[in-house]
């Protein structure tokens, strides 16, 4: 049993079983940024984002005053609208608000979704980091989060990783609920097979683009999703 989820142990062979339902729509890529979004960031963000199919992005930086934020965002949020990518704000409802967001990604302790709801209004994507619990992500469902996301799946060096997940709980979710999930931490081109076909709706990526060549490494995670 993991620590935040009284569901108990959820059977690793789940995923061996698990077939996806063809109303589901095909696995996507959702992008996270690097915590440093200066210099010509934009350009490679650019660049990411012409190269192939990407639903989203994630603004993810730390310790800088929303005043700073919102000036570091809002260049890489007009490169998002022209190629119709859903921008996400990570962690703080009143910097998604203040920008006009697309979206908002909360984690367990960056306020409830009900809250973000209220404050961006009906239209505006709330995801929640649900770590590798059934229950957390209940909970969010319930509370009106348009995603719920799982991990980390894989070593990572972009955060320090707490919790561990395992494939068969993408599987679990994706069989027991229309909500759509998001799989994160550690995802490469190599690994991400095994999340697609365990369920997950969208790999949310970061070291294995920002670290190298990010046209090619969303080119390659691109022939991935397309089977």
């Amino acid at each position: 049993m993991t620590e935040d989820d009284p569901l108990g142990p959820l059977d690793p062979d789940f995923a061996a079983h698990f077939e996806r339902a063809d109303r589901r729509p095909p696995c996507q890529l959702y992008l996270i940024s690097p915590l440093d979004v200066t210099g010509g960031f934009a350009d490679r963000l650019a660049r990411a984002l012409d190269a192939g199919p990407v639903a989203a992005f994630q603004l993810r930086i730390k310790d800088v005053d929303q005043h700073s934020a919102a000036k570091l965002a809002e260049p890489l949020q007009r490169i998002c609208a022209d190629r119709e990518v859903a921008f996400i704000v990570n962690d703080s409802i009143a910097l998604a608000k203040r920008l006009g967001a697309d979206g908002v990604h909360l984690g367990q302790e960056d306020g409830d979704p009900r809250e973000a709801r209220d404050a961006l209004g009906p239209t505006v994507q709330i995801g929640v980091t649900c770590h590798d619990s059934r229950h957390l992500a209940m909970e969010a469902g319930e509370a009106g989060a348009d995603y719920v996301a799982f991990g980390a799946f894989f070593p990572t060096t972009t955060k320090t990783v707490e919790h561990h997940a395992d494939p068969s709980i993408l599987s679990w979710w994706a069989s027991m609920f229309e909500l759509p999930s998001v799989a994160i931490g550690g995802i490469t081109p190599v690994n991400a097979p095994a999340l697609v076909t365990a369920g997950a709706d969208f790999l949310a990526v970061s070291g294995a683009v920002w670290g190298g060549d990010e046209a090619a490494a969303v080119r390659a995670f691109a022939a991935v999703l397309a089977g």
